[in-house]
């Protein structure tokens, strides 16, 4: 459970938990300064295009959860809603990186990810009702929905989950 690590002659007790709260950790951080960032220099619903025809930075607040799902519900009921849900998937997230095997890192970074990111919206959804949102990826006039670096981590640990159980690489 528990290994030792040298670093600079200094022993540093490492375990897969310190893994979890690093990634999470700086998913976290990352996701808020780059909200806060955006949050304090794009005024709401502006948009400053990067390259043209495909991408922008454009600041919008999402109350509804992915692709704006539930944002025309009343508020009080949503926002029970989806503390609810991620509350629920927080708890899922730990449990299922307590029962993986540490040998199985990458598993485990998806995990991490996964949490960071849930952590990340939740902390916005707690402060302001809604989440942050602000990556515009477009193709002339089709838009991909507007997301942030939690989403981002999400898909990005979901996805690895997803490419590990088709080439069956999960624990048994």
């Amino acid at each position: 459970m528990f290994e030792v690590l040298w670093l600079r002659g200094v022993a540093i007790t490492h375990n897969k938990y310190l893994k979890l709260a690093v990634i999470a950790g700086l998913v976290i951080i990352f996701d808020q300064i780059t909200k806060a960032v955006i949050q304090n220099t794009v005024p709401l619903y502006h948009s400053i295009t990067v390259i043209p025809g495909f991408f922008s930075i454009t600041h919008i607040h999402n109350p509804g959860g992915a692709f704006g799902f539930m944002a025309n519900k009343s508020s009080g009921l949503r926002n029970l809603l989806f503390l609810f849900i991620s509350s629920l998937a927080i708890c899922l997230i730990i449990y299922f990186y307590k029962k993986t095997p540490q040998k199985y890192s990458l598993l485990s970074a998806c995990f991490a990810l996964i949490l960071g990111g849930a952590l990340g919206n939740l902390i916005d959804r707690i402060r302001f009702g809604k989440v942050v949102d602000f990556l515009d990826f477009y193709i002339g006039s089709y838009h991909w929905p507007a997301f942030n670096v939690a989403d981002s981590a999400i898909t990005v640990g979901v996805g690895i989950y997803v490419i590990l159980a088709i080439f069956n690489k999960m624990p048994e």
